[in-house]
């Protein structure tokens, strides 16, 4: 690792954690209800939305009733993403006049959007309009992101309430995470992002002469280029700080009109773990004990960082099979060394790497390089950091209340260590609130599982797997991976806008997110129910070192025994392949 990539690293962590304490407070007072500054000017229309749509703001919601608004509310999220999409041909602001999109492709994106994965199989310049770009899909940026934030806060509440069936409204916790938290924030990423070059415009797409002609594989000759525009600035903004992922181009954030410099690069790459970071100190604050937040961000930092440091290793000491060519890939003052594969000359190794693991941690998906390109152990970094569920920051809200779901597990496996009732944050942790963790744990593990092994032994999976042996194996695994986990990243080298992985994926979808969102919103409902226990001698102390590192424990125990033989059999072998090859090098 070069000594300009340290920089950069500590950099981004820095001004990471120096935001965590200002947003998580003010996130806080959003929920609870109170937010003074921007109260003035939002109030109002917060209010109107609640008059337009029938909804009483003191009216709270059982968990059962929390768990149909949530369904209904992505049903009908799907089903109008899906509306959009099939009729675009005779909808406005389609200036390339794009058709309507196929019905799997729709079906899948559609899921891809209400399940906040952002998953795409398609080029999205050269098939969705402007119309579907802003309508469908960025506002269902905003609304599926909110959601996660508050199912969060429903079972934050499940913690501090006691002897209550009512965990909250939805209709409020939506309203408010999505009015005071994720437009503001956009609105100034947006034009931050504006200001480096990023394209926010309804104009057609441009025609322009090249400055040297030349032809396409049958000779012809080739005087201009089409280049994509639209409206990107605006998704680009609230893809980032809602976990989002889904690029306004097909190469996502790759894209020197939606990622133009490196400091926009740097400003995404924040936005991505920003809101996540920030809930953590957000989840203390409301629940009475900063330390408890700050043990979640300490434990997720704990694997964050060390996988990081492997990954910008890994990638900045090159391939072994290009070493046998002779070719140099020492960094030095004309050149950054290693394996440039797949990554932009502007951004470099550290900076596309961090993305990489930053993407991966959050259930973010966007890229600005091509992760099929990564060396095996980068990919494998990549690829497990989703299958330990998206925990370690993961998805606004989602992340966090999957590692609670970890915790919950955790201070359980200590409770039967010591022979006593487990108790987190002051209620006991009974069977009722295991099996729903378990089952939030356990589903998407067993999605990525049986989903792999149903695309690679059926001839409808294996027809448009490009790469033979184990890297594309790797592929499946990683699209699977991405979408159980509502991820959205894949390894580009599948083929994967068929019906088939259209069908498989969008199921994938549906698992990673629903069966881990209601046995979240069911402990929170079982929890309310239950009356707070005072702290006593035996109870164990959930903000210490020690409990960090059970925490820590869990996450990777239950990441390494669900998916080592499957990582084996694709990242761990091309790896051991790329050694041997280098052994056989040398000697």
């Amino acid at each position: 690792m070069t000594a300009n990539g340290v920089l950069q690293l500590g950099l981004y962590l820095g001004v990471l954690l120096a935001c965590v304490k200002p947003l998580g407070l003010y996130t806080a007072r959003v929920y609870s209800g109170s937010a003074p500054l921007l109260e003035p000017v939002i109030g109002p229309v917060e209010r109107l939305f609640y008059r337009l749509c029938g909804v009483d703001r003191s009216k709270e919601m059982t968990g059962r009733q929390y768990s149909v608004a949530v369904l209904m509310f992505s049903l009908v999220s799907f089903v109008a993403v899906y509306a959009v999409q099939r009729m675009q041909g005779w909808l406005p602001l389609n200036p390339e006049s794009l058709p309507a999109v196929s019905p799997d492709s729709s079906f899948n994106t559609a899921v891809s959007f209400a399940t906040n994965t952002n998953w795409q199989g398609y080029g999205g310049e050269s098939t969705m309009s402007y119309f579907t770009q802003m309508v469908a899909l960025t506002v269902q940026n905003f609304v599926s992101a909110a959601v996660g934030m508050a199912v969060l806060v429903a079972l934050i509440r499940g913690f501090t309430r006691q002897n209550t069936d009512t965990i909250g409204n939805f209709w409020v916790d939506l309203v408010r995470g999505t009015l005071y938290v994720l437009v503001p924030l956009s609105l100034v990423l947006a034009v931050l992002l504006v200001s480096q070059g990023v394209v926010q415009t309804f104009d057609a797409y441009h025609e322009v002469t090249l400055l040297e002609p030349t032809v396409d594989a049958e000779g012809k000759a080739i005087n201009t280029q089409t280049i994509a525009v639209g409206p990107a600035a605006s998704q680009v903004a609230i893809k980032q700080l809602g976990t989002n992922g889904g690029g306004f181009f097909n190469v996502n954030s790759a894209h020197p009109l939606e990622n133009p410099t490196p400091l926009s690069n740097f400003l995404q790459m924040l936005a991505i773990l920003l809101i996540p970071a920030a809930l953590c100190f957000a989840f203390g604050e409301m629940v009475g004990d900063r330390r408890q937040g700050w043990a979640l961000l300490t434990a997720m930092l704990v694997i964050f960082v060390p996988l990081l440091v492997v990954t910008v290793m890994a990638e900045q000491a090159g391939n072994p099979v290009l070493a046998k060519l002779n070719v140099d890939q020492t960094d030095a003052d004309s050149q950054p060394g290693g394996n440039m594969e797949g990554k932009e000359t502007r951004f470099g190794i550290a900076n596309s790497a961090l993305w990489a693991v930053a993407t991966t941690a959050a259930s973010n998906g966007s890229v600005n390089s091509m992760h099929d390109s990564y060396m095996p152990l980068g990919g494998l970094v990549t690829m497990w950091l989703m299958q330990l569920g998206e925990v370690v920051f993961g998805g606004v809200g989602s992340g966090l209340y999957g590692m609670l779901m970890f915790a919950i597990v955790a201070v359980f496996l200590s409770g039967l260590m010591v022979g006593r009732t487990p108790e987190y944050l002051g209620k006991k942790i009974g069977a009722f609130e295991m099996k729903m963790a378990s089952l939030a744990i356990l589903f998407p593990c067993a999605m990525v599982l049986v989903g792999t092994a149903v695309a690679v032994t059926s001839t409808y999976g294996r027809a448009t797997i490009f790469n033979s042996g184990p890297h594309g194996f790797s592929e499946v695994l990683y699209a699977v991976s991405s979408a159980s986990n509502n991820n959205g990243s894949a390894f580009a080298g599948l083929g994967a806008n068929n019906p088939f992985y259209n069908g498989l994926l969008g199921l994938a979808m549906l698992v990673g997110r629903f069966w881990v969102m209601l046995p979240v919103l069911a402990i929170a409902g079982s929890l309310a129910a239950k009356k707070s226990v005072p702290v006593g001698p035996g109870t164990l102390p959930t903000h210490t070192p020690l409990f960090v590192m059970l925490l820590v424990a869990v996450v990777i125990v239950v990441g390494a025994l669900s998916f080592f033989p499957a990582l084996a059999l694709g990242p761990i072998v091309e790896q051991l392949q790329m050694a041997k090859s280098n052994l056989e090098t040398s000697s």
